[in-house]
């Protein structure tokens, strides 16, 4: 990356990074929207960007939003979400992103827990009407946020005609809320600064070795960490990325193809969908431009690794981060296929991995136990402070609740979670959640949800509701089981692909807790019956 972009403090914000790399590359595309015919793509330099966000700034601050005012969005992957995004970060705003798929329980959780007092929506999106759920949460919350639209248009103002406060300076300063399920039965709130965002996009962008000519793409939702975790790389690097607003293959390959896109990738369900493209046709390269596949959010077979080098023709980098540490480690480009294949690669300088045992004690290389983490870029802790003090141990080290261990020579290889946590598409779902919102249907006396493999071996788990009924009970169906969590307000992807009914739960003989183990291995031995 330019050393004059190197050059800026770890107090950095991310409105100083637009700054400084508008002042460099102006007339450099930074965002070009990918839409169905190349008539209709989009562009954007990162001088327009600067420009355009400023102008958004002073439309805000017009609507009464100032430095720490709580605003919530929940948009596609846009180029008017980066410069709502980027708008906030000018006035140095707390922004609570929230993922499009998000329902009515998780959407009103975190406006009540974030407080927002501003909520930025697109009218209807994918046959969601966004615009009416936000303003039916608002009529449940004793200080309802302002509801605007935000997918074509944008509340813009002359900047000259507006007294902006000068752009924040301390990058230290908590300014983003985002969300995760975790172990618990509602969202968590995770606190990030400017800082800590900064400092994993600097990982991934110096893993990855990028080069002036290459030319990325984000296809995952704007909303989830990742979004700033890669516009910081743009940032640092100067080179453009395509955005997708929805990702789906075939569809999405002529983008792909159009604007010749160097590096791509998501999770380990995006890797496995472009090699299912190209086992369509494997005598013709899917994109003959790519080089470089780079993701992480689910474990990664090193089976996958192997095909995509020698079908995509392409290396492929994978990582391992979480919403509370958006890049732990990453593999980079020169690493031993090896290494790349069986590792998650090694963390940053300003990244500090402890393995430790049940007790807390550092444990030797080689040896699994659970995974610490200190660094720039772990969360600075959550909005319950409860769960700050549970979270962090007494050096400061971020309890993950993944276990794994360290190789001699410092690569990082993940072996389970011990979170009750199900990892699905590089989501994290709380089987908590769903059991709770379970246990209102009247054909449900009991039930544990539990991930099991998912037989492509490359999403990473499905969900599977174990239930058990009240005596006499008409028999449950998956789609009598979806359908009540669909009325409940729960996120599609959270739903279960898969229901067993069973006489009685596996429970221990004291506190009679439902032994969950027992049931992953029953059924991940066992195959779904046909329903």
């Amino acid at each position: 990356m330019p050393d004059t972009m190197a050059e800026l403090g770890t107090s950095a914000t991310l409105w100083e990074l637009l700054d400084r790399r508008a002042e460099l590359t102006p007339d450099a595309p930074a965002l070009l929207q990918a839409a169905d015919s190349a008539r209709h793509d989009r562009r954007m330099t990162f001088g327009m960007l600067r420009a355009r966000a400023e102008r958004v700034a002073a439309g805000l601050f017009e609507l009464g939003v100032r430095p720490r005012t709580r605003v919530a969005w929940q948009l596609p992957t846009r180029i008017e979400t980066v410069v709502l995004a980027m708008a906030l970060a000018r006035l140095g705003a707390v922004q609570s992103p929230l993922i499009p798929a998000y329902r009515d329980r998780e959407a009103g959780f975190a406006l009540r827990a974030a407080r927002a007092a501003y909520f930025a929506v697109p009218a209807r999106w994918r046959g969601f009407d966004h615009m009416a759920m936000a303003h039916r949460l608002a009529l449940r919350l004793p200080d309802p946020p302002l509801v605007f639209p935000a997918y074509d248009t944008l509340p813009e103002a002359d900047p000259a005609s507006v007294a902006l406060p000068p752009p924040p300076a301390d990058g230290t300063e908590v300014r983003w809320i985002y969300w995760t399920s975790g172990t618990t039965s509602d969202p968590k709130g995770v606190l990030h600064t400017d800082r800590g965002l900064i400092a994993a996009g600097r990982c991934l962008a110096r893993a990855l070795r990028l080069r002036p000519d290459d030319v990325g793409s984000m296809a995952f939702p704007y909303a989830h960490v990742a979004g700033p975790d890669y516009t910081v790389l743009l940032l640092l690097t100067g080179i453009p990325a395509v955005l997708l607003e929805h990702f789906a293959l075939p569809g999405s390959l002529d983008a792909y193809r159009r604007h010749r896109v160097t590096t791509a990738g998501g999770s380990t369900a995006f890797y496995a969908m472009f090699l299912a493209e190209q086992r369509k046709d494997p005598a013709r390269r899917l994109l003959p431009s790519l080089r470089l596949l780079a993701g992480g959010g689910a474990p990664k077979p090193p089976e996958l690794y192997h095909d995509v080098v020698r079908e995509l023709g392409c290396q492929l980098t994978h990582g391992y981060g979480m919403t509370e540490a958006p890049m732990i480690t990453m593999g980079a480009p020169d690493d031993t296929a090896e290494h790349l294949a069986t590792t998650e690669g090694r963390p940053p300088e300003d990244m500090e991995i402890r393995v430790v045992d049940a007790a807390g004690l550092p444990l030797p290389a080689g040896v699994d136990g659970e995974i610490r983490l200190r660094g720039e870029a772990v969360c600075a802790g959550y909005l319950d402070p409860a769960h700050t003090a549970a979270a962090f141990d007494a050096d400061g080290f971020l309890r993950t609740g993944d276990l794994g261990h360290l190789t001699a020579d410092g690569h990082l290889v993940l072996t389970g979670r011990a979170k009750d946590v199900i990892i699905r598409k590089g989501e994290n779902i709380s089987a908590k959640e769903i059991e709770h919102l379970l246990y209102t249907h009247p054909g449900v006396q009991d039930v544990a949800v539990i991930g099991l493999p998912a037989p492509d071996g490359v999403r990473g788990e499905l969900v599977c509701a174990v239930v058990e009924q009240p005596p006499e009970a008409r028999p449950l169906t998956l789609d009598d089981v979806t359908a009540h969590l669909r009325a409940a307000g729960l996120a599609a992807h959270k739903l279960p692909e898969r229901l067993e009914v069973v006489d009685a739960l596996p429970r221990n003989p004291t506190l009679h807790k439902v032994l969950a183990y027992k049931l992953r291995e029953r059924f991940t031995a066992q195959p779904p019956k046909t329903r």
